[in-house]
């Protein structure tokens, strides 16, 4: 979207694409990965979708919601920038305001950072109550791992899966990015640690208890592109069939 002009942006328009907004985070993902990871695995996800389905996609929010130490190791180390729920909250809705000026009649929300969903959910649903009765305006969220289906888990977890929560920077996000953009991975860095073990709840302020040193909640062994292609390509998949349900059908 940022890379055509508004004419052509208006032309595209008239078609009734799905546009897609890619949501993460600027967050630690160990020593090998960038800070970036989630903004980057969102938009690399939505871009392949969105040719799947003839979409077109929107800049990243490049910014997330507070890491939370059970699922991104929290906002003790450097390099993590977060938001306030608020601002978040108040970001996204102007976001999908203005898409709606626009006349975008399908909008997906693709979620990278764990601890962002809530957010972008009161986001959409404050955004929606401020349209006109009747606007044509329809919304998805999603957590693009959600997609990732169980054969596919089973075959690349040799020790069992050790869920989402702690596959922070691990191997299904060092496999992502190995297949996406390689160029970013220092496999000479790669940790082995964890998987971290948390009590079930939490305390503040955060002091990084139970996160390992390297900010890597569950091990990075293992990884490959191999791996991250048969991931991306079955969660690409599955959510092109379920937004052709939702926007086609």
């Amino acid at each position: 979207m940022d890379r055509i002009s508004w004419v052509d942006y208006q032309a595209r328009l008239a078609a009734g694409p799905v546009l897609f907004l890619p949501c993460g985070a600027l967050e630690q993902h160990g020593p090998h990965l960038p800070l970036g990871v989630d903004a980057m695995l969102a938009a690399d996800i939505a871009c392949r979708v969105a040719a799947a389905v003839g979409g077109l996609v929107a800049p990243p929010l490049n910014y997330g919601y507070k890491s939370q130490a059970r699922c991104g190791g929290g906002q003790t180390f450097p390099g993590t920038a977060s938001l306030d729920g608020e601002h978040l909250i108040g970001v996204v809705r102007d976001i999908i305001r203005e898409f709606a000026r626009h006349g975008v009649e399908r909008l997906v929300l693709v979620d990278g950072h764990y601890e962002n969903q809530w957010f972008l959910t009161e986001a959409i649903e404050t955004a929606v109550r401020e349209l006109a009765p009747g606007h044509p305006l329809k919304i998805v969220r999603t957590e693009y791992w959600e997609f990732c289906p169980q054969s596919v888990l089973d075959d690349i977890f040799e020790n069992g899966f050790p869920g989402f929560a702690l596959e922070h920077a691990a191997l299904i996000e060092t496999s992502m990015m190995l297949a996406l953009r390689p160029e970013l991975v220092a496999m000479d860095k790669l940790p082995d640690d964890g998987p971290a073990a948390f009590p079930v709840h939490d305390c503040y302020p955060q002091d990084g208890r139970g996160v390992p040193p390297s900010g890597v909640l569950a091990s990075a062994v293992g990884a490959s592109a191999a791996k991250g292609e048969k991931i991306v390509a079955a969660i690409c998949s599955r959510m092109a069939e379920a937004l052709q349900k939702e926007f086609f059908a």
